[in-house]
């Protein structure tokens, strides 16, 4: 008797699974289910999980997220401080230095004998760390006029570096619209002359034989400098300050830095900070397990020792 009041219900129940309402929640759930499950795939990972992840307290860095967005080119042997120059006017300049017969006719006339202009570019960071580190070879990531590198061959000459090089990448085209506030900074045919006028200051302040532009991209300038087995005692970044541009040169300027280098730049406490060179600079130090020291308007992270 069980078994036959069973079987109306059983009944029931299939002829409910062929109505258009059974059909409709079937497609309901369906979907759901189909969104959530996406929904949690794609959820981006907490900020925890951007900064370590770590497995018996062993750092692994290349388990980390941003890990796509580090540089893996082949840095060359490393060269001997007293080849660097030699070799830099070797691989961009043909063999001679851009200083000879400096300035070219077509640029000469439009330039003023002295045009300094920089920006954070007389702190005390720089003698804090010359006189610290005693640079054989500074790299300057963003240099502009050569303020600062100005800045910096003074002070290694004040203090018996005669030897020190430094290299100024930059592109020299500065940014669109900068010429509404250097309107003095003339423009030939599409060609603004920036890089004249550096070479100008830098031959006025008697300082050709220590500083050289490296004129590229902050990429492929120190992607080159890299494989040429350059190396040196202190990186300057003051470049692009969104963080994709800051965080690409810190990334590539640490692959030329000595072990034990110091690597520093400007901009993490002023408003550049707030495009993204405080949130670069930190990450890559929590990152990389290192500590961030400031010193006026700049940053210094000092001890590198990176594998």
């Amino acid at each position: 008797m069980r078994e036959e009041r069973r079987l109306p219900h059983k009944r029931d129940g299939l002829q409910f699974l062929k109505t258009k309402t059974a059909y409709v929640i079937f497609v309901v759930l369906t979907y759901a289910f189909g969104y959530f499950s996406a929904y949690y795939y794609l959820q981006p990972p907490s900020p925890a999980t951007t900064a370590l992840r770590t497995s018996d307290d062993t750092t692994k860095t290349h388990d980390c997220s941003i890990d796509n967005f580090r540089i893996t080119t082949r840095c060359g042997d490393l060269l001997p401080p007293e080849l660097i120059r030699r070799t830099v006017i070797d691989r961009i300049f043909n063999g001679t230095s851009p200083y000879t017969d400096f300035p070219p006719p077509h640029a000469g006339k439009f330039l003023r004998r002295k045009r300094i202009k920089g920006w954070g570019s007389y702190g005390l960071v720089f003698e804090n760390l010359i006189r610290r580190v005693k640079p054989r070879t500074i790299v300057e990531i963003g240099t502009f006029l050569g303020a600062s590198a100005i800045h910096m061959a003074n002070l290694t000459r004040r203090l018996g570096l005669e030897e020190t090089q430094i290299l100024c990448v930059d592109d020299f085209r500065g940014w669109p619209g900068f010429r509404d506030r250097f309107k003095d900074v003339a423009l030939v045919n599409g060609d603004v002359l920036l890089m004249y006028q550096f070479m100008q200051n830098v031959v006025s302040s008697g300082f050709s034989g220590s500083i050289l532009p490296v004129p590229f991209s902050t990429g492929s300038g120190l992607e080159k400098l890299c494989e040429w087995g350059v190396t040196a005692d202190l990186v300057e970044i003051d470049a692009g300050h969104d963080f994709n541009s800051a965080w690409a040169d810190i990334n590539r300027a640490v692959r030329i830095l000595r072990p034990g280098g110091v690597l520093f730049g400007h901009d993490y406490f002023t408003a550049a900070d707030n495009r993204g060179v405080r949130r670069a600079v930190n990450l890559f130090a929590e990152i990389n397990r290192l500590k961030v020291k400031t010193d006026g308007q700049h940053w210094v992270i000092d001890s590198i020792n990176l594998i």
